[in-house]
């Protein structure tokens, strides 16, 4: 029968989607990076097969867009 109740079934739903979507590779441009393992992300794609570091859900986490942002404004203000 049904366990766990609808609301937690329901956010592992959520979760277990993100996990499985295929997200766009920054570096060759396709939308064909996988999850590997919790927090490690492949581009499967025959020209690129790049590995890369994200988040255990999803390849970007909240907390990594705002510290690229961070670096991205030091940066620009550390030129100008």
């Amino acid at each position: 029968g049904t366990r766990y109740g609808a609301y937690l079934r329901k956010i592992v739903k959520k979760y277990e989607i993100q996990q499985r979507a295929r997200y766009h590779c920054s570096f060759c441009g396709k939308d064909t990076v996988e999850r590997q393992a919790g927090g490690i992300w492949k581009c499967v794609a025959k020209t690129c097969n790049r590995t890369m570091a994200g988040g255990c859900w999803t390849i970007s986490t909240g907390a990594a867009a705002t510290a690229k942002a961070t670096i991205n404004r030091l940066k620009k203000a550390a030129t100008t």
